[in-house]
């Protein structure tokens, strides 16, 4: 069903870190919470990022507006440790990730984010753009649409 990157990335979102019970959210406050989940959000989002062949300049938007040296560095050293604003939008987007392979089949699921929309929210603009141009609360909106989507909130 999935191919084999997917698959991998579909793995880690299903497996929930140690310590973190699903009817409360995770303190991500904490650094060595924030140290312990860092290494995994850093290969979702680069592997999200490839797959949805997103530019750097995208990229560094949905984390939030991070400098390109910092992005950079963010690319060479996957054991850095993210705050937790940025390990809150990769959780976003690795949801958006998994709602999009749900729903979709791969081809498309991987191309969604790039296609113009004729949804309502997106006023025939991508919902990268829409995302890119609303931050956190654009992307918490695709992840509630997508969910409802598949019957799942």
């Amino acid at each position: 069903m999935f191919e084999a990157p997917t698959r991998w990335l579909l793995v880690i979102l299903n497996q929930l870190p140690a310590g973190i019970a699903w009817q409360q959210p995770a303190d991500l406050s904490g650094k060595v919470v924030q140290k312990r989940l860092s290494p995994a959000a850093v290969k979702a989002f680069l592997r999200l990022r490839g797959l949805w062949e997103l530019r750097d300049e995208d990229a560094r938007q949905l984390l939030g507006g991070i400098s390109n040296g910092a992005f950079y560095e963010l690319k060479k050293n996957v054991r850095g440790r993210l705050d937790q604003d940025r390990l809150t939008r990769i959780s976003i987007l690795t949801g958006i990730f998994k709602a999009l392979n749900i729903l979709y089949s791969k081809k498309l699921a991987d191309r969604w984010m790039q296609l113009p929309n004729e949804n309502p929210m997106f006023a025939g603009d991508t919902p990268l753009s829409y995302i890119t141009k609303g931050g956190l609360p654009a992307m918490l909106r695709v992840r509630q649409l997508l969910d409802s989507r598949r019957g799942g909130g």
